[in-house]
């Protein structure tokens, strides 16, 4: 499966240069920050269940 294309501004690049490690490929990175919003989202979902 193909990431799909998205066009960012020049200030959002910086930002993920900012987060990339050495060699890193921005489809990495974009695959891990969306690996964190989910177990976040997660989290924030189930938190609510324990009252």
């Amino acid at each position: 499966m193909s990431m799909p294309q998205v066009h960012l501004d020049d200030e959002t690049l910086a930002r993920l240069d900012n987060l990339r490690e050495e060699d890193e490929e921005y489809d990495e990175l974009i695959t891990e920050l969306i690996n964190i919003y989910e177990a976040n989202e997660m989290t924030l979902f189930h938190s609510g269940d324990e009252i």
